[in-house]
């Protein structure tokens, strides 16, 4: 790897670490630990493949090894995990709901990998159907669907548990 191909990976890393990271455990529910081992092997991958990737999309390239090793994570270990964050949001909101946002979390991992990574995708990196269809290697129909469905789930979810809690 060139000098140059070695500070354009190290701008990148520093960039896009931190949201690879939350990508990770978001798509796969893992413990931060697990994340960060999850994103350090995909750096990895994406290091040993630097000088090629570089100059299409890298941002793109790094989310799909990512999502991909977190949905194969996923699959092969069935044990739902509590989800919390290692670093701060970079942009604060308002009193958060911090209740509400640790029942969706729940929600979210009660869904199937793949389905749970369409929402992800879609929703919290804010990628368009074709993008995340790309990204997942599906069909943007396939990606509408699990979208619809995940929402749904939740929705209806949380009414039964907004029952509850009045």
């Amino acid at each position: 790897m060139t000098e140059d191909d070695e500070a354009a990976f190290d701008e990148f890393l520093a960039a896009r670490s931190t949201a690879l990271l939350r990508t990770a455990i978001l798509v796969c529910g893992a413990s931060p630990h697990d994340a960060e081992d999850l994103v350090q092997n995909a750096l990895e991958k994406i290091y040993r493949h630097w000088s090629r990737i570089r100059h299409d999309n890298p941002e793109s390239y790094a989310r799909k090894v990512v999502v991909n090793a977190a949905i194969s994570v996923s699959r092969r270990r069935r044990v739902i995990q509590e989800i919390t964050f290692a670093r701060p949001p970079e942009t604060p909101i308002d009193s958060p709901d911090v209740e509400l946002r640790d029942t969706l979390l729940a929600e979210l991992r009660r869904l199937p990998a793949r389905m749970r990574a369409v929402l992800v995708l879609r929703y919290w990196e804010d990628l368009s159907e074709n993008e995340t269809a790309a990204l997942m290697g599906c069909s943007a129909g396939t990606v509408k669907s699990q979208a619809a469905r995940g929402l749904a789930r939740i929705r209806a979810r949380m009414g039964t548990l907004e029952g509850a809690w009045g």
